[in-house]
């Protein structure tokens, strides 16, 4: 599709009534402040709004109509839409509601099937609208934004309306605004792939509730963060929020663990606020790409610095000291009482061409800096922000302004967004916002991954479930290191079982009823000797008699390596997903386990080892030697596989898997057939 006739038409028709109080009568106050020309009123009486001419069907309009509006009752849109494809429209904006969000399933498929007949793309229905500022058209229910370079996708009315609002109020620019509402026909994935390429945006915002293709959208998203950012708000963070977002949406939301797992995966910064949202989006909008990590702090007073130095240090930047060179450099103008080892600490005697001159000095040798300025009521900030303006031109580097007190802030803070500057409520958040530039910075840096999808092999569970021997082969036949195994029928076949591996052994029981094998009195250890064995098959034997006991496999008994967990899930919006953590005692307690959408290769795979908390332990602490993370990543990068060789396969745990200082053995696996 192309999306001039929704973003730039030539003509719009608003389809409702133009009595005030009505949806029809807002959209078209709307379109005609925001100065769009070839707007059209459509009624049953024809009545036309202010200089807008009124017509009784789109039919009836005898300009070009590139895009519809539609607020008239849901009963009326399918024929609307009729109207509209012998017009030849080619878009249209659905603002009526009373569809799948009220249950209408079959109202809202039959608006899709009549939009596909004559080739019209839409958005909605159930939605607030959209805008595009650099065309004039707003055509929306919310607020009308100042112009910039951020673009706002939201599948929440109100929520996108809350932050037209906000922008409006605080300057945020926007340049386009989309509401897609119950998204039936476009959604997030069209509007990003599309604005990935747009010159008027600079930095995306969305605001999403649940997706309903998670495959295709992480796609969208690895093709647009190679060339902008893009800022989420992801609702649905906990169980409540996932039943808000059911009513909400008439969809489940995903395992919110996942989301994160995948955007972190496609170099997308999720959010948790909208002020945060709005931090980052006019820091991307509006400064110059963050280069590295090491950040000068620049202050007037030492207590907010420190604050800012303590919450750059969280989000991992580098508050090194000056260099001997930097610091002389600096304190040759600078009073003897000043501190200059970073924060700068310019004191209260600082004047705003100070601020100039350190913050051109410290660029020099910094990635980015932040200026924090903290004055008395009656000490005009002006200076200041133009002393702060002046370094950020000269220099062109990545400097954020913090003014936060002081005679005419507000004042000061328009002027410095008016020039092009955004200015942060405090220095924590300029903080945070250059942080989180840096950790963009470094994706695009390493670039996108694509990870190839194996082709299938078959079906595992064609004769029923899989028993643990059975399992381990399957492992074993896919790169996934396992030790020798033996199945055993009778004692006789568990005792020359436990005589070929050699003693010690372990000993499990067989048994396609039986998952837990410790609660059963499943597992026997340190098997040392024939008698042992014989004593063991016959109590494993005994336990399992009424659950359809099979036999018993046996191990060796594996010591001295350190243990960790594999799994595998499917997920329901993104697929297979593999997760990874320390196994043992620290399983339960530290609950340290991290996700990726499968399959991973093993640079992801090293990865995920590197980024659980307890990575040390597998590094060696206190004199160990470090455990074998090569033939590690390479087993959780073959174990991702499984799903994909195996369509049946739901679920796989590899619980424990020892890691040892070289090679890799799975302890036990469990694999379950998809329902």
């Amino acid at each position: 599709m192309s999306f001039t006739a929704l973003f730039n038409p030539r003509g719009v028709a608003v389809v409702g009534s133009v009595t005030p109080g009505k949806l029809g009568h807002v959209l078209l106050s709307h379109l005609v402040a925001g100065g769009f020309e070839k707007i059209y009123a459509v009624n049953p009486k024809a009545k036309g709004f202010a200089h807008v001419p009124g017509f009784a069907s789109v039919g009836d309009i005898g300009d070009p109509v590139d895009l519809v509006v539609v607020a008239s009752p849901a009963a009326t849109v399918k024929a609307v839409l009729e109207e509209c494809g012998r017009k030849g429209v080619k878009a249209a904006v659905i603002i009526s509601s009373g569809f799948s969000e009220a249950g209408n399933v079959a109202g809202e498929e039959e608006i899709k099937a009549t939009a596909q007949k004559y080739g019209i793309r839409y958005i909605g229905p159930n939605c607030a609208g959209m805008i595009n500022t650099y065309s004039n058209l707003i055509a929306t229910l919310q607020a009308r934004p100042p112009r910039g370079g951020t673009a706002v996708i939201s599948q929440s009315g109100a929520v996108g309306g809350a932050v037209m609002h906000w922008a409006e109020e605080l300057g945020l620019g926007v340049s386009k605004f989309v509401s897609y509402g119950n998204g039936s026909d476009l959604n997030q994935i069209e509007f990003l792939r599309y604005l990935k390429d747009d010159p008027e945006t600079k930095v995306i915002a969305l605001y999403i509730e649940n997706i309903n293709n998670g495959r295709e959208f992480m796609q969208a998203l690895k093709e647009v963060t190679q060339e902008k950012p893009v800022v989420v708000i992801k609702s649905g963070r906990t169980s409540t929020g996932q039943r808000a977002a059911l009513s909400h949406t008439g969809s489940m939301a995903g395992s919110d663990a996942v989301y994160d797992a995948a955007f972190k995966e496609c170099g997308v910064l999720r959010v948790e606020t909208i002020d945060d949202m709005f931090d980052l989006c006019k820091g991307f909008a509006n400064l110059p790409a963050v280069g590295g990590r090491r950040l000068a702090i620049v202050t007037n007073s030492g207590g907010p610095g420190v604050m800012a130095a303590d919450k750059a240090e969280e989000m991992g930047l580098d508050v090194a000291e000056p260099s001997a060179d930097l610091k002389a450099a600096l304190q040759s103008f600078l009073p003897s009482f000043a501190g200059v080892k970073n924060p700068v600490d310019m004191t209260v005697e600082a004047t705003g061409e100070d601020y100039r001159r350190v913050l051109e000095e410290v660029v020099k040798e910094y990635d980015a800096a932040v200026a924090i300025f903290l004055g008395p009521p009656y000490l005009d900030t002006m200076p200041f922000a133009e002393g702060i303006l002046a370094a950020a031109r000269a220099t062109g580097k990545t400097i954020a302004s913090a003014i936060q007190s002081g005679c005419g802030v507000t004042e000061s803070a328009r002027y410095l967004r008016e020039q092009g500057l955004p200015n942060f409520p405090s220095g924590e958040r300029a903080v945070r916002v250059l942080a989180r530039m840096a950790e963009y910075a470094e994706y695009k840096a390493r670039g996108c991954r694509q990870v190839e999808v194996p082709a299938e092999k078959g079906l595992l569970f064609a004769s029923g479930p899989l028993l643990e021997p059975e399992a381990m082969a399957i492992l074993k036949e896919n790169g996934i290191p396992v030790p020798e195994f033996h199945f055993a029928t009778s004692q006789a076949e568990a005792v020359q079982a436990a005589r070929n591996i050699g003693y010690p052994v372990v000993m499990k029981v067989v048994s396609p009823q039986i998952i837990h094998k410790s609660d059963y009195g499943g597992v026997e250890l340190n098997i040392d000797s024939d008698a042992a064995c014989e004593k063991a098959y016959e109590r494993i034997a005994r336990a399992a008699a009424e659950r359809d006991f099979r036999g018993v496999v046996i191990y060796p008994m594996l010591t001295g390596g350190r243990e960790v967990i594999l799994g595998l899930t499917r997920d329901a919006q993104f697929g297979p997903v593999v997760a990874f953590g320390l196994g043992g005692i620290y399983t339960e307690v530290l609950k340290d386990i991290v996700l990726k959408v499968a399959p991973v290769d093993r640079a992801g795979a090293a990865e995920m080892i590197r980024s659980i908390r307890t990575y040390p332990i597998l590094e060696g602490i206190r004199g160990q030697e470090p455990a074998d993370l090569d033939a590690l990543a390479e087993t959780i990068a073959n174990f991702s596989r499984l799903p994909f060789l195996y369509p049946d396969l739901g679920e796989a745990d590899l619980n424990p898997v020892f890691v040892f200082p070289r090679g890799v053995l799975v302890g036990d696996v469990r694999l379950l057939k998809k329902p």
